[in-house]
């Protein structure tokens, strides 16, 4: 009886948290739909491109959430929508750099130095929008990324008073799609954990970089409310 007992609660607690989840999915969805758009062409100006990066390479093949956010960053650049790029990842130790891969096919696009600008610590996608604005003090600009991606990113944002749009660019299909998807729904649930319980702030702020642009485009909804020297980690920690 006891073992019933523990297999009928086990079970309610995991529909219980099964549905609690798939609520937090829905609503973030729901609540960033407005705000993201998929051609290029027809997206709002604004000054600032936030790329959120990825792995360059999966098993020494070329990634493709990276191939279409390379693609999709670069055709907002050569359309005027953005003028600077804002390129946001990973740089954990030396082997991998997501910032400084990003800015290396970027430059070889042809896009100019001048207008790209790295984040090093955006290690997880709290750390990238809410350093956006907290260091490089942008709080009008485009996201760029994939749907789901863009939709966690939207509700951070958005919790943190910051007006952002996204893009979305194409996303993987099949069984690899549908792993991600999965994934997604646990990350959304700790998105809000983060924000409404823990206020989970970004692991390193540092000092203020401010971006500059040649002008402020101010288009689309609005809320209510440089080139660097590659740091080491080590830089980092000293600094924040």
């Amino acid at each position: 009886m006891k073992l019933l007992s523990f297999i009928r609660i086990s079970a309610v607690l995991c529909i219980v948290l099964t549905g609690t989840s798939l609520l937090i999915d829905r609503w973030i969805s729901e609540s960033t739909t407005d705000r993201i758009f998929f051609d290029p062409s027809l997206i709002p100006s604004r000054s600032i491109g936030l790329v959120l990066g990825t792995s360059k390479y999966i098993a020494k093949n070329l990634n493709p959430y990276y191939d279409y956010r390379m693609s999709a960053a670069l055709e907002l650049y050569e359309l005027g929508k953005v003028n600077i790029l804002l390129l946001s990842g990973d740089n954990a130790h030396r082997s991998y750099n997501e910032p400084w891969t990003m800015k290396r096919d970027l430059l070889k696009a042809g896009i100019p130095d001048q207008d790209i600008v790295l984040d090093y610590a955006g290690f997880r996608t709290l750390d990238s929008i809410v350093r956006a604005k907290n260091v490089f003090e942008a709080d009008h600009f485009v996201i760029i990324t994939q749907k789901f991606h863009c939709e966690r990113a939207l509700f951070i944002a958005q919790s943190n008073d910051i007006d952002a749009i996204c893009l979305a660019v194409p996303e993987p299909r099949g069984m690899a799609g549908l792993k991600i998807r999965v994934r997604e729904i646990l990350a959304r649930v700790k998105a809000v954990v983060d924000l409404y319980l823990l206020d989970i702030q970004p692991r390193f702020l540092g000092p203020k970089e401010p971006i500059a642009t040649e002008q402020a485009i101010l288009e689309g909804p609005v809320l209510e409310k440089q080139e660097i020297e590659e740091p080491t980690t080590e830089e980092l920690q000293t600094s924040g």
